[in-house]
């Protein structure tokens, strides 16, 4: 009985592809990432305070950059969010606006991971056959019917 041949797509192409879709993201600049951030934050209803008095400014400088601060009074919860690097200001939201913006990066991560999933599955060298009838990437359940 002859050795079935292996595909060209190995754990060693996979893994370049996965490093290839990761490394795009890494090939913005810091600015352009805080940026494109600072857009989603506007989209999910934060709002945007300068830091356009010495006062402010000296606030700015003294919050962690580019991180969510959870500040609660009584019971009103709100999140803030300081970039000194591409607006100089403060973003300011209400637990709404964080829950918005927190469900459009899930969304966010979860459409990039299936354009992954989709450019690994259309590799043409990929022998869907090999694993039996009715598997590959249209099959329904967790195993196919073939298994």
């Amino acid at each position: 009985m002859s050795k079935p041949s292996r595909s060209p797509f190995t754990a060693r192409n996979l893994l370049i592809l996965l490093a290839t879709a990761g490394s795009l993201g890494a090939c913005a600049t810091q600015q352009e990432q805080v940026a494109q951030r600072e857009d989603d934050l506007a989209a999910a209803g934060f709002t945007i305070r300068p830091a356009n008095t010495p006062q402010r400014q000296a606030m700015l400088n003294s919050l962690p950059p580019h991180h969510f601060l959870r500040r609660v009074h009584g019971d009103d919860v709100s999140y803030i969010y300081a970039d000194p690097l591409v607006c100089d200001c403060l973003y300011v939201g209400s637990q709404q606006a964080y829950g918005q913006y927190q469900r459009h990066k899930q969304e966010q991560r979860l459409a990039d991971e299936q354009e992954t999933t989709a450019q690994l599955y259309s590799d043409p060298t990929w022998n869907w056959g090999a694993w039996g009838p009715g598997f590959g990437p249209w099959f329904g359940g967790p195993y196919g019917p073939g298994w």
